[in-house]
């Protein structure tokens, strides 16, 4: 046998061999590294899933711009300015895209209007190259770059005594004009566009006109204007302002303001009194919705209330639900059996039953907001509470469980200590889903109009979508932003829980090496 041995193995040279230890003791020699704790595993487990961490770096981008956007921006969810309603998202000036400008078609009355509000107002609404063509009908058709921020144009409003004179002094100081001289036509309402903006002479004055206009020997634009010895200024007084001389006989001047009962009928162009009241230009990086409010700024505080009500409704579920659960897995048998039947109970109540109850009966005692946050609780930490359960089960049968016990461990000290850390994985993770789903919840109800966080002063990502469903066609640019924001929010948390899920999961350490 020992020669079969010899044969297999080489012989080793007598002299080649080293005693190591005759008479020394050998001891567990230090560790020269730094030991790693289990967060610090759980971080250098976490940070190799790139998806993890993309999904992260998303999710903080989202808070931070929900979180700071309020307090930078000059205009909140209470700002709203009907005369600005679906402009479109500016960023830029003059790119053709993001620019607040869209391609269009206009007929020759059409085409007319839109140059009138430039030509008067340098605030031209025509944007870029004009390229005329011919319809089938042999009409005359005029294709162009339109610039949403400047369509409005002029408005006829009365202003009160002391806006007036704000208004007037305001044009003063900083030189920028907010009047204009009243066309002849301003009580008469067109189809399509303010009769503010109908200030030159018509081919059609009749509320059915194209807007077509007359032009002179030179191809311009004819005013219009009302005048201070017109017969059409009624019995109103009508208040000239030197400068602008709208008499060939250079002693007629135009009407800018007509005094009536309770201040001063005047025409304003919309964009510089845009200015005037809100001190900025209007432009909206995001656009504006029907009601012409900033959809960036309302995006912001969407988002801000979306966070809120979802971390508020997460973390109070998860302490409910962890001792809730941990008591059911760690005792079991009776106390089991009792708390999984109220658990069951609860948990087959709709919940946009019980969103639509606590509506009904507790929103005017406590506000929308916590009406629905009373909803979310109610039945929420059930979910927890079954996987903080599972868990329990899972582990109190263990080994290092039993062994705690011998040594005479407390029933604390097993459920946190000993059992809690080793299910941490999967109810972080539990914990972390919820929050989107509270989310995707509150805007579903929100969309649907049965829970109404639309305020003077509130707003949600629900509400937002819901506004924007009805002009997705015409103006997409209103339910895009919102919808763009839930989606990404939605992925992102679900990429990030997988994550955490197993960074934290202690039978994967070292899977990845």
């Amino acid at each position: 046998m020992q020669n079969e041995l010899n044969g297999q193995f080489p012989k080793i040279p007598k002299e080649k061999l080293t005693l190591i230890q005759r008479d020394r003791r050998i001891t567990d020699q230090k560790l020269e590294t730094k030991s790693i704790g289990y967060f610090k595993d759980v971080w250098l487990r976490f940070k190799k899933d790139k998806s993890a961490v993309v999904a992260f770096v998303l999710i903080m981008i989202l808070l931070l711009f929900s979180m700071f956007v309020p307090f930078i921006s000059p205009m909140d969810v209470s700002f709203r300015e009907e005369s600005f309603a679906y402009m479109l998202p500016k960023m830029f000036n003059n790119t053709g895209f993001w620019d607040g400008t869209f391609a269009t078609e206009q007929t020759q009355g059409g085409f007319d209007i839109l140059r009138g509000i430039g030509v008067e107002s340098g605030l031209s609404p025509v944007v870029g190259t004009v390229r005329e063509s011919e319809a089938s009908d042999g009409t005359k058709r005029y294709s162009f770059r339109q610039d949403s921020y400047c369509t409005p144009g002029y408005e006829i409003k009365v202003l009160g005594e002391k806006e007036y004179k704000a208004m007037m002094a305001y044009q003063d100081e900083h030189n920028i004009q907010i009047l204009y001289p009243v066309p002849v036509t301003w009580n008469v309402k067109f189809n399509g566009y303010s009769a503010g903006n109908y200030w030159y002479k018509l081919k059609d004055e009749r509320p059915t006109s194209s807007g077509e206009a007359v032009y002179d020997e030179n191809g311009n634009y004819i005013p219009n204007y009302l005048t201070s010895d017109n017969p059409n200024a009624g019995d109103y007084t009508s208040l000239r302002l030197p400068g602008d001389n709208g008499g060939e006989d250079g002693k007629t001047w135009y009407t800018y303001a007509m005094k009536v009962q309770g201040g001063y009928r005047v025409r304003i162009n919309l964009y510089n009194d845009f200015i005037f009241r809100n001190g900025f230009k209007p432009v909206f990086v995001f656009g504006t919705n029907v009601y012409g409010q900033d959809i960036f700024s309302c995006l912001a505080y969407g988002g801000q209330l979306s966070f809120i009500l979802a971390i508020s409704v997460c973390l109070i579920n998860f302490v409910i639900g962890a001792v809730y659960g941990a008591v059911e897995g760690y005792y079991g048998g009776t106390t089991d059996i009792v708390m999984e039947r109220i658990s069951d109970i609860l948990g087959y109540m709709p919940f946009i039953v019980i969103a639509t109850l606590f509506k009904l009966h507790l929103q005017e005692q406590v506000g929308p907001l916590f009406s629905l946050l009373f909803a979310f609780v109610l039945t929420g930490w059930i979910g927890m509470a079954a996987r903080v359960r599972m868990q329990f089960y899972r582990f109190k049968g263990h080994e290092y469980v039993l062994a705690a016990r011998t040594l005479g461990a407390r029933d604390r000290r097993l459920i946190f200590k000993h059992i809690f850390p080793n299910s941490l994985g999967t109810i972080i993770t539990g914990s972390i889903l919820a929050i989107p789903a509270v989310i995707f919840s509150e805007s579903m109800l929100s969309y649907l109009g049965i829970i109404d966080l639309n305020t003077s002063s509130m707003t949600s990502i629900g509400t937002m979508l819901s506004n924007g469903h009805d002009c997705l066609r015409t103006y997409p640019h209103v339910i895009l932003f919102p919808a763009l924001f839930i989606s990404i929010l939605e992925i992102s948390f679900n990429l990030f829980g997988n994550g955490l899920r197993d960074a934290f999961n202690p039978s994967l350490r070292g899977a990845e090496d």
